[in-house]
């Protein structure tokens, strides 16, 4: 029987190596569809409910900003949430704290810009290193009176009143959908057409809640066009997949560990996000989806995962977009995989909440991983043995989850520092990973 999860992680944990991973378990509420329920409910006059919630941090920290911008809200558990809205966000009394939610920060960018007051965004040390130009330089071309310091550039970030916004052409250089989501929410409150244009398909949450809602949105191609509605939103009461990002990460363990089984109930396959999958089943992975249907607009499956020798493969682009989240994941696969598996056109890891290209690297070659780093991706290969090691999240949850799948294969003890991360996109990891029988100690 499948078991929903809630856990507090430790700092520090030892992994011992696993002989197989079996059973059933339920992956915790996809964290960007949680994420835009919360932002969206906020704009639909009425009362909104949001079942299957991720209580992460990342999460927690946009229901925070909700609620400082005037939003009731009644958490009926840590998973159900209900929202009661007049239509419109109310002038915040302090400063909006993103935490560590690069999504927080960049979405409310795009909401906070068409509206009638004052409002500052900041967030944790490693929010105030990423890259805020992406969101602030389109932004300022539609008008918003919108500033970030060193030039713009970095965050915190002060938005001025305006009287309205300007709806714009918008061709992106990259796929992103924190930007294209932004831009999009921007559109809601500007005159004309906002129209975004961008190389591929980087994952429509956004466009599929918003129309949901009512929202005139087009969507043509690798094209998406929003205009200012002439009415609310629609209330909503979404039912909130489990995460396919979360879920790559024991999709991977059950690859790669002899003797594996398991399945993985109610995930999210939106297929702008199920690179990982296709991936994997390229290099040879059994992966089954059982109980395909729709929930709220959103294609879920229950995935059912065994063992399997894998071969290497060329990942470029058209799954890079797909999978830009799963790719150091995908890296720990690789090493088990016959031959030589190159990662290209993955540049975007750079600006995640590490460099993500350095930092899997240099973790992975701590377990003797033939790795290499390119300017963008890595060339892995394989199969190799990895060897127990002390391994650093380096603050990021998901290099400190897939450290952790690392040292399930491995060969001796694992320890992973600066785990508490994992609450970020994971509440509940290490209790999922022991309900499938991992030994994993919390220091």
């Amino acid at each position: 029987m499948g078991n929903r999860l809630e856990s507090h992680m430790a700092g520090q944990l030892t992994i011992t190596p696993a002989k197989k991973i079996h059973g059933e378990v339920f992956i915790p509420g996809d964290k960007s569809i949680s994420h835009r329920a919360l932002m969206f409910a906020g704009l639909a006059k009425g009362s909104s409910r949001i079942r299957g919630f991720l209580n992460g941090s990342d999460c927690l920290a946009t229901l925070q900003l909700i609620k400082q911008l005037g939003i009731q809200v009644s958490e009926v558990s840590a998973t159900e949430i209900i929202l009661q809205s007049p239509g419109f966000f109310a002038e915040p009394i302090d400063i909006l704290d993103c935490q560590n939610s690069g999504t927080t920060i960049r979405l409310f960018s795009g909401l906070l810009s068409g509206q009638s007051f004052f409002s500052v965004l900041t967030g944790s040390e490693q929010i105030r290193r990423r890259p805020m130009a992406r969101v602030i330089q389109p932004l300022q071309r539609m008008g918003a009176h919108i500033h970030g310091r060193k030039s713009d550039s970095l965050a915190p970030i002060a938005i001025s009143p305006i009287a309205t916004l300007m709806g714009v052409d918008h061709q992106l250089d990259v796929a992103s959908a924190q930007i294209k989501s932004c831009l999009l929410l921007a559109g809601l409150f500007a005159d004309g057409e906002t129209s975004i244009a961008e190389p591929g398909p980087a994952r429509d949450h956004t466009e599929r809640m918003l129309k949901a809602m009512g929202a005139p949105i087009k969507i043509a191609d690798n094209c998406v066009s929003i205009h200012r509605p002439n009415h609310n939103l629609q209330s909503i009461d979404v039912i909130v997949p489990g995460d396919i990002s979360s879920a790559a990460f024991l999709i991977v363990a059950a690859s790669i560990i002899e003797n594996s089984h398991i399945v993985l109930k109610n995930v999210g396959i939106n297929p702008t996000r199920d690179g990982i999958i296709k991936a994997l089943q390229q290099m040879g992975a059994s992966i089954t989806l059982h109980h395909i249907r729709e929930e709220s607009g959103e294609p879920v499956a229950d995935i059912e995962v065994q063992y399997a020798p894998l071969t290497a493969i060329t990942v470029d682009t058209n799954l890079v977009i797909r999978m830009i989240d799963e790719l150091p994941i995908l890296a720990v696969a690789a090493t088990q995989a016959k031959g030589t598996t190159v990662i290209k056109d993955a540049a975007e890891l750079k600006v995640k909440e590490t460099n993500r290209i350095d930092t899997t690297v240099q973790e992975l070659r701590k377990m003797g991983a033939r790795i290499e780093a390119t300017d963008d991706g890595f060339i892995v290969e394989g199969p190799t043995k990895l060897k127990g090691a002390i391994l650093d999240s380096h603050g990021d949850h998901r290099l400190a989850m897939m450290a952790v799948i690392a040292g399930l294969y491995a060969s001796n003890s694992t320890h992973v520092l600066n785990a508490d991360v994992i609450k970020d996109s994971f509440p509940g990891f290490t209790d999922c990973l022991r309900l499938l029988g991992a030994m994993i100690n919390e220091n």
